[in-house]
């Protein structure tokens, strides 16, 4: 089987001799299969499906059965896949693992409707470890379609991240920046669910997106879930999509689709726990001038954000250029570990992310050019933060404001 690497199998490796239970989960079409496939070849093992319906109905009615027919000397590993399909898996996993982890070790993977229809969590406390598989960084976008560029990329991002530890120069110039930009155009356009990445005709890449967004509202929101207001869960994602990185107006949402608090609150709960959106909270301290409760929306993949919207345009003709690439520069930021949030005031002075180092706030502005607002020069000197970033098109170097040192990056760089 031809494999991509993907970063979290770095992560799985550390837990595959330990007892624990293994829950991945994802959004659909992101992987799942294809890396149990290959942790299969790489460890050994039974692979299972649950769209086979005999194993789904034996695992559900009798599972101790099910696992005695696969137990060998030594301890054999069962990656399960699919669960969204059984509405016993939490207790199922619970009542194996309780049994059988000294023979059995679990790896479970299922679509992000898994988890809230059976609440897999609360029958698992202390015996199961999660892991989320999303689709491509861009990191992982390169090693898979430029391994030599990604050993560049992998510098450039070792030396943004000192900088955000420690305050240290960023002491490299952009090279090859036509290329890293045309890789991001298209990463920016189509996302990165491994298929489309895979695949080379932009044509093709579009059908396929389309595909999956009617995939998931067809199964994972209308069969998983039983959402039978389909064309208002409709108006919703196709409003939010409209919407990144603007501020979430619940009030305002209420009326454009004609949907009460309780149902809207319900509908967003679902398109962040099946990984289609993001909502991220404000950065305050005082209490009287600045933002507390509205969230902003951001998509985890853009390239089906995209096809919600059917705008695959090239980011020179498009008007939604900068919400883009400050949905990338959140989505990377989130790969890698940050606490990010957003600062903005009763007099709308704005800054796109707030993140939060060893007790140090980092502000960080997306965009097209390096000319910084008001805003950011307001946050410097009410906070007085060491280091920013600004991601930009060009005039990279690093300024001072007061004693704030900012770092004029590529959007690519992170």
């Amino acid at each position: 089987m031809e494999y991509y690497p993907r970063k979290i199998e770095e992560k799985l490796d550390k837990w595959m001799d330990r007892r624990e239970a293994l829950i991945i989960r994802g959004p659909r079409q992101s992987g799942k299969t294809t890396l149990l496939l290959h942790l299969k070849e790489k460890y050994g093992g039974i692979y299972i499906t649950f769209e086979d319906e005999d194993m789904l109905n034996t695992f559900d009615t009798a599972p101790k059965e099910f696992v005695e027919r696969f137990l060998r000397e030594g301890k054999t590993v069962l990656f399960l896949d699919e669960a969204q399909y059984s509405k016993r898996v939490g207790k199922n996993v619970k009542l194996l693992f309780d049994l059988f982890s000294d023979k059995v070790k679990i790896v479970v993977t299922g679509s992000g409707s898994f988890d809230i229809k059976v609440e897999v969590g609360k029958y698992l406390v202390g015996r199961s470890i999660y892991f989320e598989l999303l689709p491509l960084t861009f990191e992982e976008f390169l090693l898979w379609k430029a391994k030599d560029l990604h050993k560049i990329f992998v510098e450039y991002r070792s030396q943004l991240e000192e900088f955000i530890r420690s305050g240290k120069e960023i002491d490299v110039q952009p090279a090859f920046q036509k290329e890293f930009d045309s890789f991001l155009e298209e990463y920016l356009l189509f996302g990165g669910f491994p298929a489309i990445v895979k695949e080379k005709d932009e044509k093709v890449k579009v059908e396929l997106l389309k595909n999956l967004t009617r995939t998931y509202i067809e199964k994972d929101v209308f069969f998983f879930l039983n959402i039978r207001e389909i064309e208002k869960f409709r108006k919703l994602i196709n409003y939010l999509s409209l919407t990144v990185g603007s501020i979430l107006e619940l009030s305002s949402l209420m009326r454009e689709i004609g949907m009460d608090y309780r149902t809207l609150d319900n509908y967003i709960s679902i398109l962040l726990n099946t990984y289609i959106i993001h909502l991220v909270p404000p950065y305050y301290k005082n209490l009287v001038t600045e933002l507390k409760k509205s969230k902003k929306v951001y998509f985890t993949d853009t390239g089906l954000r995209n096809s919600l919207i059917n705008n695959f345009l090239p980011l020179e003709n498009r008007i939604d250029k900068g919400a883009l690439l400050e949905n990338f520069v959140y989505n990377e930021l989130k790969s890698l570990g940050y606490n990010i949030k957003y600062w903005r005031t009763t007099g709308k002075a704005e800054i796109d992310f707030i993140i939060e180092e060893q007790n140090q706030v980092i502000p960080v502005e997306v965009k097209s050019l390096g000319k910084i607002k008001r805003g950011f020069i307001n946050f410097i000197e009410a906070y007085k933060p060491k280091n920013a970033i600004v991601f930009t098109d060009k005039d990279f170097t690093v300024k001072k404001v007061n004693s704030t040192k900012i770092a004029y990056v590529p959007h690519f760089f992170i």
